[in-house]
């Protein structure tokens, strides 16, 4: 799904570079991570591939980064072990899971990682971390005082409501607007109001 998913974007796109995530355990051991990332890249037409997960990927990270795969890596909340985190939590508060944190990220970038993801860690950390790797730091719910940052295209226009982490800004309310439309689409089919005359051949 992710390399159909991935030609998409890169068919539509001629000026993006493309990150595709690595799917749920799809790099559960180096072998298996090599041949899913070349799949995403050759076929999918990825740019770089991005993996969830500090100190203990390290030497899958250098055997990707060794033949030629761009990585991106991703710490603090981890999507895809929120179950094993015990929800979708700031992660980082404590000093030593702020110090493993840090360690894993220094780990990350020494195994070859291009770029670091950091999710819902406290500002004052992700700033830390920033600092001390020469590559790119983008934050999502990390402050201000990283590289880049990332805001989900379907939170920042409002198409999902119930979701409201701290992090969020809303640029439109788009959830509404959908409601709203679609009730009077309804409304409109039932009055036997649409189609009308001009709306008909």
């Amino acid at each position: 799904h992710m390399i159909y998913h991935t030609a998409n974007v890169i068919r539509g796109s001629e000026r993006l570079f493309v990150i595709t995530d690595m799917p749920f355990m799809s790099y559960a051991n180096t072998d298996q991570a090599l041949h899913n990332a070349a799949r995403l890249m050759a076929e999918g037409g990825a740019q770089m591939v991005k993996l969830e997960g500090g100190a203990e990927l390290v030497e899958l990270i250098s055997a990707l980064t060794r033949r030629g795969i761009p990585v991106c890596g991703h710490l603090g909340l981890l999507p895809q072990s929120v179950h094993k985190l015990g929800g979708y939590l700031v992660q980082g508060r404590e000093q030593s899971a702020a110090d493993k944190i840090l360690q894993d990220a220094i780990s990350l970038e020494k195994a070859g990682a291009d770029m670091l993801v950091l999710e819902c860690v406290p500002a004052a950390l992700a700033k830390i971390i920033s600092e001390a790797l020469t590559i790119p730091v983008i934050g999502i719910g990390a402050g201000a005082g990283v590289d880049g940052q990332v805001l989900v295209l379907h939170d920042m226009i409002g198409m999902t409501h119930e979701f409201n982490p701290r992090f969020l800004r809303r640029y439109m309310n788009l959830y509404e607007d959908m409601t709203k439309a679609i009730g009077q689409y309804v409304d409109d089919v039932k009055s036997v109001d649409f189609p009308n005359d001009k709306e008909q051949y």
